[in-house]
């Protein structure tokens, strides 16, 4: 799977892009620009490169194309995805989320893992995604097999998708000798050490393994992304052990928390306080609002109208990066999602009140979810950039919202025929 060996990638297309994702040296100062914060734009590239982006002045000349640069999805379990029809959660708790995942891991084979793992990668290939983390369950006899599995798939689409996977154990595993032993496969292979903290818990216990883990990760030079805080019980009582840990350790290496949504429960002064402490550590969050929605703060005699969710503008205020992820694809914690950043970006729009044509509401799906997936490319579109784009026929961003499974992914300066993704050998065009 090489198609992107190609040369002479080139073309041109017009269509309305975000000014907050064109590079200030570009200079649109004097163009065009929508409500919506939209410019109207002729972007031409070359071998797979933006070689310029020029405004269109002239209103009848004004596109009916509009386009992003190819997005990301921050949390995912391609390792599970796709499973909800075997192992329905129909009480929608997290309990019964949990409960029926241990029976989906009770039966899984490397060609199960390998099946999903590929539909996820198809379907985000063909929604315009262009980078995926993922956490795999690794705990149990089953985890080596996973992870073989999953890295001759990232080495497979290498050229389409990156593919990040986070070791997902429960915390007090790392502290082990087969723990530790595992960790450094991991580190090898570039990973990130994963793991759930929520609550109830022993607050003492947990800063400890929190310690040992954290003086794990720096001494093998591996990242960190934890589940942490998924609750709609006892808030921000995980995070708080975090900060307390990251206290004691010289910290060197990234650290994500995904969830943090009970943190959203916190009286506003104590909330302050610790989105402050995270940017202090330079903790970045994950927000899963789809995940967080169905299956927190449920009411047994009624709708509970309050759902927990990080607390995405506090967070950002004090500084701290935030990305939107779809964490789950019809599995037990989820009967929805389908790898699709553009229905993410619309989820998020009634969930999370993020607008799209706002700089903070646009970044958690772009340039803050590149920042703490530390990818080469920000997402800013400039002469030099990848020529890798997600095209819709619209003018708007209430259309794009609205039309966005109709669409065109540019990777690399060629178009993807999206009828054939699927096959052993996929078809581009120019």
């Amino acid at each position: 799977m090489n198609p992107l060996t190609i040369k002479n990638c080139s073309g041109s297309i017009e269509a309305w892009f975000p000014r907050g994702l064109l590079d200030g040296e570009e200079c649109f100062t004097s163009t065009h620009l929508t409500n919506e914060g939209l410019c109207p734009v002729r972007i031409t590239w070359n071998e797979g490169i933006v070689s310029s982006i020029a405004p269109i002045d002239i209103p009848s000349q004004y596109p009916t194309k509009f386009a992003l640069p190819r997005l990301l999805e921050p949390h995912a379990h391609i390792d599970k995805a796709f499973t909800w029809t075997e192992y329905p959660n129909l009480i929608g708790t997290y309990g019964g989320a949990l409960k029926h995942n241990f029976q989906e891991h009770q039966n899984r084979t490397g060609d199960t893992v390998r099946l999903r793992g590929e539909r996820s990668l198809k379907l985000g290939l063909k929604n315009g995604l262009r980078a995926v983390r993922s956490h795999i369950d690794s705990f149990g006899s089953f985890a080596d097999q996973s992870w073989e599995v999953l890295l001759d798939l990232r080495s497979q689409w290498r050229e389409l998708i990156e593919l990040q996977l986070v070791a997902l154990v429960p915390l007090e595993f790392w502290i082990t000798a087969k723990g530790r032993l595992f960790a450094s496969k991991v580190a090898n292979f570039g990973g990130l050490l994963g793991g759930v903290l929520v609550p109830p818990f022993d607050k003492r216990k947990a800063r400890r393994v929190l310690v040992e883990v954290l003086k794990l990760a720096n001494d093998l030079g591996c990242g960190i992304d934890l589940h942490i805080d998924e609750a709609d019980i006892q808030p921000g009582l995980g995070l708080k052990q975090l900060v307390q840990a990251l206290d004691q350790v010289d910290n060197q290496v990234p650290i994500t928390c995904s969830h943090a949504s009970s943190m959203s429960l916190l009286p506003l002064v104590d909330l302050r306080r610790l989105a402050d402490s995270l940017a202090h550590h330079q903790i970045n969050v994950v927000a899963l609002p789809l995940t967080n929605a169905w299956l927190l703060g449920r009411c047994s005699k009624g709708t509970e109208v309050k759902r927990p969710l990080a607390p995405i503008a506090e967070l950002q205020q004090a500084g701290v990066t935030v990305a939107v992820g779809g964490d789950n694809a019809q599995d037990p914690w989820l009967p929805l999602g389908n790898f699709d950043p553009i229905e993410l970006i619309s989820y998020s729009l009634l969930l999370a009140h993020l607008a799209p044509w706002q700089r903070l509401g646009l970044s958690p799906f772009t340039t803050s979810a590149a920042s703490l997936m530390r990818l080469e490319w920000d997402g800013i579109l400039r002469r030099g950039s990848p020529a890798e784009l997600i095209v819709l026929n619209a003018s708007s961003w209430a259309e794009a919202l609205a039309t966005s499974s109709d669409r065109r992914v540019l990777i690399n300066g060629l178009w993807l025929d999206k009828h054939n993704v699927g096959e052993d050998n996929l078809n581009f065009g120019q």
